[in-house]
Parts: C-alpha cells; sequence; structure tokens
C-alpha cells in the first residue's frame, strides 16, 4: 500500500483497532458459533466508488486468525457496476466474525477518501490544476488516508510539521509579517520547501517579493484568485521566480473547477480526510 509508513505501524494500528473491539472476547460468536465451524466470507462493494484499504483489511483478518483473504477488485479504480465483490476470506468463523467490523470500518473509510478524491480529480480534470490533501486527518491514519488520496489521483500536501516550511497567520505574526516570515525561513532552511500563507492579493505581493516556493491563497473568492494568478505571472514576467500558486479553503465540489480555471497550480481540500463519507461495504459469511 504505497504511503502506509510501513508494516510495523499498519500492525500496531490493526492490533489497537481489533483490542478495542474485541475486548475479552466475542461473546456473541462464543454463544453461538462452535469453536470448530468454518466459513466463508466475502465483502461487497453495494455504491460506486474507489475501493481502497486492501492491506488493512488483510492485516486484519490475519491478525484475527483467518486464512489470507484473496482481493477481487482493483484498487483506485471507478466502480460504477455494484454490487460487485472486493474481497473473499475463509477460515475459521469466529475469526472471520471477529474481524469483521474493524476490516468493513478501514475498507469503508479509506475507500470513502478515495472515492472523495476521485470526484474531485475529475471536476478539475480539464484543467492543469492539482488535487492536493491536507493534515485534517483522522489521529493515527495519515499515512493510510494519504494512501488513498494518492490511490485515487490526488497528491500529498505534506505528511507533518517536519518536512515542509508551512508558513501561517500565526507564523507570520510572530516573524513580522509574511514578507519577513518567508526570509526567516529561506535564510534558515536552505534547501527546504517554504510555503506561505496569504489573505488577499497584497499579502501575495509582499510574499512574491521574497520567493517562496508556494503561496497558499487562503479563502479568496475567484476574482482574487485571478488577481494572484495575474500578479505572480507579472513578478515571473519581472524575472522574479516563479511561484506556484495553492487554493485553500471552502473548496467544494461545487466550485472546484471555477477555483481551478483561475490559474491555481493547487487546491488543497481538508474535506478529502476529515469529511468523506463511508463508501457502502458489506460482508456475508456463510458456513464452509
Amino acid at each position: 500500500m504505497s504511503g502506509v509508513a510501513g508494516a510495523d505501524t499498519l500492525a500496531d494500528l490493526v492490533a489497537r483497532a481489533l483490542a478495542e473491539d474485541i475486548g475479552a472476547g466475542d461473546i456473541t460468536a462464543a454463544a453461538l458459533v462452535p469453536a470448530d465451524a468454518s466459513g466463508n466470507a466475502k465483502i461487497t462493494q453495494k455504491q460506486p466508488g474507489v475501493i481502497f484499504g486492501l492491506d488493512a483489511a488483510r492485516e486484519v483478518f490475519s491478525q484475527a486468525g483467518a486464512d489470507e483473504p484473496d482481493a477481487l477488485t482493483a484498487e483506485g479504480k471507478w466502480y460504477d457496476d455494484v454490487p460487485a465483490p472486493v474481497l473473499e476470506v475463509s477460515g475459521s468463523a469466529r475469526s472471520l466474525l471477529a474481524a469483521e467490523r474493524v476490516a468493513l470500518n478501514l475498507l469503508s473509510h479509506l475507500s470513502g477518501v478515495a472515492t472523495l478524491t476521485a470526484q474531485f480529480v475529475s471536476a478539475v480534470s480539464k484543467t492543469d490544476a492539482v488535487i492536493l490533501d491536507t493534515r485534517k486527518t483522522t489521529p493515527g491514519l495519515r499515512a493510510l488516508e494519504k494512501a488513498a488520496v494518492l490511490a485515487a489521483g490526488g497528491q500529498n500536501h505534506r505528511m507533518g510539521l517536519d518536512d515542509v516550511i508551512l508558513i501561517k497567520e500565526n507564523h507570520a505574526g510572530f516573524a513580522g509579517g509574511v514578507g519577513t516570515a518567508v526570509t526567516l525561513a529561506r535564510n534558515g532552511s536552505e534547501g527546504t520547501e517554504i510555503v506561505v500563507e496569504c489573505r488577499n492579493v497584497a499579502e501575495l505581493s509582499e510574499a512574491l517579493a521574497a520567493g517562496p516556493d508556494r503561496a497558499m491563497l487562503d479563502n479568496m473568492a475567484l476574482a482574487d484568485l485571478r488577481g494572484a494568478a495575474e500578479a505572480r505571472d507579472r513578478a515571473a514576467d519581472a524575472g522574479s521566480p516563479r511561484t506556484a500558486l495553492e487554493a485553500s479553503g471552502g473548496i467544494t465540489l461545487e466550485n472546484v473547477a471555477q477555483i481551478a480555471a483561475t490559474g491555481v497550480d493547487f487546491i488543497s481540500v481538508g474535506a478529502l480526510t476529515h469529511s468523506a463519507p463511508a463508501l457502502d461495504l458489506s460482508m456475508i459469511l456463510e458456513p464452509a
């Protein structure tokens, strides 16, 4: 699974999720399902969208004691023809029941992230704008959620506070303004990408003079976004390095195409990870 921080991280995450769900033991299965019973389970996609999270589901079934699952679909591809098979797995019926909810929770959530990302990517497909995620992720699931964004055609903004300098309003306030903040960051962190948040075209002009790698245009109206792109292009024509522009804040599926048409290079969408509806999946278990 591209973008996952590591096998140990996924294994630990799944172990915590299973422990949370199973607790001292599945008392319903213990009462009703014979210990030696075997079963065959199939997970089905019930609504159109993009599947992602098969590696996470495999880890869940493995830790629960089931057999190795077989994937019946491809990740990162949009499927309209539903219901459609996603995964099948056999093994101890009690193990399959123990894995069911955690596997579906992860698959449904990550597939929802991938599905929403694919919708945004499709909406801007006639432009050169790139859809980005943000750090507005579920604690502990960032690597998985960002991997889902990548699989669906989006790109990752930054993984954490340690890989890109992102100067926001609060940082600029301490530094004495956006231009000074960019200069200080450049002098103190050579070779590190510098992104600066700008709330209006005046702040953008101040930032451009200091030469950031990217300017993040926060909650700007369409006219202001177009003005920002024109200001950036004028500065580049005058010999300044071309600064990439990123639109951020208030981005929806209804307005993203208009925003992309203003001339920005990137559009960051927090909703990809903090508000993606879960994709509807189900698991049916039958006796072997």
